[in-house]
Formats: structure tokens, sequence, C-alpha cells
């Protein structure tokens, strides 16, 4: 039986900023802005996410919600020197990590290297020596799969550490809120809910052919999972061609600047997985999904390499302006990907962690 940690950093940007600067300490922080800015919240400190400031909100209701938060640009730079640090902790218990951002992966310590044999231990001497070693906390999540791993790690933040067992997962997949599992958005969930299925243990009681009728070949997978099946391995070494962020609206967008703002999340989130790892493209590809689900999309190839968010968004948005301009539709979902990577880095063709 398999091992997996999920360890998910606690506020990552502005638990750095605070530990750097001390005078942000105990403060509502927001990494992002400036407040009266179009942009949006990279990371909050928990100071200020009493007051329900969260990532990806527009900076100028950040400073709405609480007008004395402080804002700061953020440090790219010295997040990924952080992170590197953390690699190093983890490759004291396993080789065997999958990177998901700067500042959550995935372990398998099946077979671990110090032979210590309980992931759980693994987990909390990880967690410590992110303490003692970088001053900064981390959460982590102890299952058999990936999937509880996952959602484990966000049950007690921050600084929790939870461990759901197998004779525990059916259980703890019945009772689970159907907007808790992978891929379900806010589109999905209210689809769910309109369909009577608010939990797990509501998903489990239809056959396998309704969950595909009803929601694709992503069916499959809440018919499993909800069963506590995943057998997804962490893969440390997996060769990408393209990476994508996209967005399904729970209301339609008609208006070009509601586009172009949703847009810019979207680059924003693309362009820092870019960047966790290592990764320069030149190709820019929109997505757009129209109202009555047309899809169409239009693809971009620069003259240079780029991991740049300003690039990124200005090329998605010269496409999206086209687009809406030969075919002025309400708008559903929008996405942004990059691809024809920067093969003659050595690390561009593969997923490094940090």
């Amino acid at each position: 039986m398999r091992k997996i940690i999920h360890i998910d950093m606690d506020a990552f940007y502005a638990s750095v900023e605070q530990r750097d600067f001390p005078e942000y300490r105990g403060i509502p922080l927001v990494v992002g802005g400036p407040p009266n800015s179009r942009g949006v919240v990279a990371t909050a400190s928990y100071e200020a996410r009493k007051y329900g400031i969260r990532s990806a909100m527009p900076c100028s209701k950040a400073a709405r919600l609480c007008p004395d938060a402080v804002f700061v640009p953020p440090r790219f730079d010295a997040y990924k020197a952080v992170s590197a640090k953390i690699r190093e902790i983890f490759r004291r218990y396993t080789d065997v990590i999958e990177p998901l951002s700067l500042d959550e992966a995935y372990l398998d310590v099946t077979t671990d290297k110090q032979s210590i044999g309980s992931a759980l231990e693994i987990a909390r001497q990880i967690k410590e020596a992110i303490r003692s070693e970088l001053h900064l906390t981390a959460s982590a999540g102890v299952s058999v799969n990936k999937f509880v791993a996952k959602i484990a790690s966000d049950m007690q933040k921050p600084d929790g550490l939870t461990f759901i067992g197998p004779s525990r997962i059916e259980r703890f997949m019945e009772s689970l809120p159907v907007e808790k599992f992978f891929g379900v958005g806010k589109v999905t969930a209210a689809k769910m809910k309109q369909l009577q299925l608010f939990t797990g243990a509501d998903l489990k009681r239809l056959p396998e052919a309704d969950l595909v009728r009803f929601f694709g070949k992503s069916g499959r997978f809440y018919y499993r999972i909800v069963r506590g099946i995943d057998d997804r391995p962490v893969q440390p070494d997996r060769e990408l061609k393209s990476i994508a962020v996209e967005d399904t609206f729970s209301e339609d967008l008609y208006l070009l600047p509601a586009m172009e703002a949703e847009l810019e999340k979207i680059a924003i989130k693309l362009a820092g997985r870019m960047q966790t790892r290592k990764l320069k493209g030149r190709t820019v590809t929109l997505k757009v999904r129209f109202a009555d689900f047309k899809l169409i999309t239009r693809s971009h190839s620069l003259p240079y390499y780029t991991d740049a968010i300003d690039e990124i968004l200005s090329t998605a948005r010269n496409s999206l302006q086209s687009v809406m301009t030969s075919d002025p539709m309400p708008v559903r979902l929008l996405g942004i990907s990059v691809s024809n990577f920067d093969r003659a880095n050595p690390e561009a063709n593969q997923l490094s962690l940090f």
C-alpha cells in the first residue's frame, strides 16, 4: 500500500514577506496590487483572510474589504529561493516528488531514504524542519493516495497535520461536500446540486453510467474516487508539452472589460506555474467557449521565449479582442495555454519541483 504526503505551505508568499520584514507581522498583508489597480491578489496573510480577502480577488475589492491592509508587490525570486530550500528538505526523505506549484507538492514515501517507515512521522519531521530552518509553517495531509492526501492537507490549516488511513477513506469521501472534489468548480458544483448531489454519499448512489452521462469522462473519476480509488502515481519527471489555465464562469460575461479582467487573473496563474517549472514558451493560445457552447482557439507565436505575465496577457488580450470583434457573443469560459517551450534549456522539458 502506498504512502503519500501532500505538503502545502501556509499563505506562502505572504508568510515569506512577514518572515523577512518584521513590520508586516500581525497585520493584514496582501501580496499583489497596488490597491487602486486592476491587479489581483496573489496571496493574503491569515490576518487579511479574516476580512474575506482571497487569492485571485481584485485588489480593489480587497482594499474595500480591509482599508487598513498593506499591499506589497510579489518577489518571485525570493519565493523561488525559499522553495529550493524546501526541496532540499523533501529530498532527505524521498526523490519521488511531484510539484503542483511553488508552495505545494506530493511526496511518495512508500520507500523512504531514512527507513522511518511511518508517513505520518515523516510528515512531522518535514514540518518541523521547515519551521526550524526556514521559519515558515506548512500543512500536511497523509494517506494512501494523492486525492485524499491533498484534501487532508487543507483540513487543519494553518500548520495542520491530518492522517486519513485506509479504514477511514470511504466514510471520509461519503461525507465530503461535492465542491471539495478534484475538478469540481463552481459551475459543476451548481449542476451537481441541481441534481440533488450534495456530498460524496450522494454521488456514490449513482451508477457509473449516470455519472458519465451527466459529467462526461470526469464521471468515471468521481465514481472511483468516492470509493477511495485513486491509482495516479506521484510523477517527478513528466514531459510537458503545454501548460494551461482556464476558468468557467458562473454567469456569462457580456462586456469585453469584464473578460479582460478575468483574462488577467488567468495569465497571472499561468505565468506563476511556468516560473515555478522554469519554463519559457513561444506560442500563446487563447481558448474561448461561448454561451452556446461553441469553442474557438486562437494561437500566436512570439519571436522569443517568455514566461512574463505582461507578454502572455498582452498576446491573449489581442487575440480576445480579435475574437470578440468577429464573434461578439456572451462568453462562459476563458483559458490561456503556452506551448513551444525552449528545449535548449535542459530543465524546460521536465517538471522541476521549484
